[in-house]
């Protein structure tokens, strides 16, 4: 397709346009015509950010003998486009190019169209959940007001399910048929998130033949994206992927088919599989915090802030013995003060060299695990929690862990041991600003691909696990008396669900899952679109 190069009309300017196919850019600039160069004021727009083109009605007027004139019978098209907003936020644009040729017009209409076309990505029908009662009770009205009337603007059908009961979203991806749809979306927050997960990943290996239930399955990934309306408390997975829990701004991602792969990890106890993890694994402060809140739902949002201080002032210890694979595959540690952003090169370098292991393992040994070292780490935990993305919110801008990546094959495992109360307090500050969280002697982070922990408690002196690392090195505390301080154990934190008992075994599958997201972009100004 060669270049489009026309004056067309912006408002009451004179504008040169240009399109080019090669480089799908729409791009004008007021000056002497299309052949000039463009200034630094031209506004460029990606194809790939362009929504809808449609005809539209402009009573249009230009400048000419000192005065503005009505110009007879103009013809116009809008382009509904993409526009960045602070704070990594999308806004739905409009700018209209117009002119008197109808022919000129309705050839510009042609060309964007069929470039429109061209974006094979871009989701047709897409099969919708919506929970009307997470976070403050809005989603219903969220997705009505703020998301259909855009997918309607993009030409994308949908199927809407409303949840009316807890894993109605999962059951109903076991049962219905999945293949017709481009993608699924949750209206909700990160409770809805992980229904739709654990669905599509047990439909996937359900059709694929996959024990998931065997902690060393390789897992399939699915070919449908998931895309997310946040509609929750806090939305931390749509946050630490987008930079922004803003509904508009998601759907916007949606429609122009952005695809990131993320990272999912296994959480096993024995020879069952207990759930998967796309966020936070917390054990001590975290799964108390949550086990507490989940007993006071009638207090709505404000049982988190209660939670939280209750389970501070505890300031309960649990002992227990980690034994964790380091990620020698990775580009990148916890520390190096590198985020993951839109086109990470950590992801994608060390997605490559994990693949290279994997050839070498299929060739040489059956499995190489066999024949890694196993850190172990014994003693007394304030709190241990694995992050598979930054798990930022908007309370805490940069996260539990700033550097992990979201599809890097990896979890950044967190240990904090036991220390004073106002120590424990100062770790809990720094998730709220810019200085090193890690910056203690009772704080250590580990890069893992995978970890076990198990608790000394009286209640699982008869649990074990059946990990090399555990066999080898586990009597290191075998005869260390439990921590007096605690109750008889903590429980976990599952992205947000409580997880009973405390033995387990955590696996991540690199990059399992793939969202309508394109990660979070760095910051960059965006010229106005008119």
């Amino acid at each position: 397709m060669e270049p489009l190069r026309s004056v067309l009309w912006v408002k009451q300017q004179s504008c040169a346009v240009s399109l080019e196919p090669a480089r799908a850019l729409l791009r004008w600039w007021r000056g002497p015509g299309p052949a000039g160069a463009p200034g630094a004021d031209a506004c460029c727009l990606p194809v790939s950010e362009i929504l809808a083109v449609e005809e539209a009605d402009v009573q249009g007027k230009r400048y000419a003998s000192g005065k503005w004139q009505k110009m007879d019978r103009p013809h116009a098209f809008t382009v509904h486009c993409v526009k960045r907003a602070r704070h990594h936020r999308w806004k739905w644009a409009r700018v209209t190019f117009w002119c008197t040729d109808e022919e000129l017009c309705q050839l510009w209409l042609h060309t964007l169209r069929e470039s429109l076309e061209k974006l094979t990505s871009r989701p047709k029908h897409l099969l919708v959940f919506i929970n009307p009662f997470g976070g403050k009770g809005q989603g219903k009205r969220i997705y009505e007001r703020k998301v259909a009337p855009l997918f309607a603007l993009a030409s994308i059908t949908t199927e809407i399910i409303v949840t009316e009961r807890a894993n109605h979203a999962k059951e109903s991806l076991y049962e219905i048929n999945i293949d017709k749809y481009d993608g699924i979306v949750c209206v909700g927050g990160d409770g809805t998130f992980s229904e739709v997960l654990h669905g599509l990943i047990g439909r996937t290996q359900r059709d694929a033949g996959v024990d998931q239930n065997q902690p060393r399955a390789a897992l399939v990934p699915s070919p449908l994206r998931i895309g997310i309306i946040p509609a929750g408390s806090t939305d931390c997975v749509c946050y630490s992927t987008v930079g922004t829990n803003d509904a508009e701004t998601s759907a916007l991602h949606i429609i122009v088919g952005d695809s990131l792969a993320m990272d999912v990890s296994s959480v096993h106890h024995g020879s069952a599989l207990l759930r998967y993890s796309v966020s936070l694994l917390g054990y001590g402060f975290y799964g108390d915090l949550i086990k507490d809140s989940e007993k006071k739902r009638w207090m709505g949002l404000v049982r988190y802030d209660f939670s939280g201080v209750k389970t501070f002032l505890s300031h309960h210890c649990y002992e227990g013995t980690v034994s964790f694979l380091p990620a020698q595959h990775t580009v990148g540690s916890p520390r190096d003060g590198k985020p993951c952003r839109a086109g990470c090169f950590v992801c994608r370098q060390s997605k490559q060299q994990l693949e290279e292991e994997q050839k070498k393992s299929l060739y040489g040994l059956e499995n190489s695990e066999e024949v890694e070292e196993w850190k172990v780490v014994c003693g007394k935990f304030l709190a241990i929690n694995a992050a598979n993305m930054s798990c930022a919110c908007p309370r805490s801008p940069r996260g539990l862990s700033p550097a992990a990546h979201l599809g890097d094959g990896s979890s950044d495992l967190i240990l904090i041991r036991k220390c004073s109360r106002f120590n424990f307090l100062r770790f809990l500050v720094r998730h709220t600003n810019q200085d090193d969280q890690f910056d203690f002697t009772f704080v250590e982070v580990h890069r893992v691909r995978r970890f076990q922990f198990t608790s000394r408690s009286p209640e699982d002196e008869d649990g074990h696990l059946q990990g090399r690392g555990q066999k080898r090195l586990g009597h290191i505390c075998s005869e260390r008396p439990p921590c007096c301080c605690a109750p008889p154990s903590s429980a976990w934190n599952c992205d947000g669900e409580v997880l009973g008992g405390s033995t387990i075994e955590v696996r991540v599958h690199c990059q399992l899952v793939r969202l309508f997201a394109r990660g979070i972009e760095e910051n960059r100004q965006q010229e106005p679109l008119s």
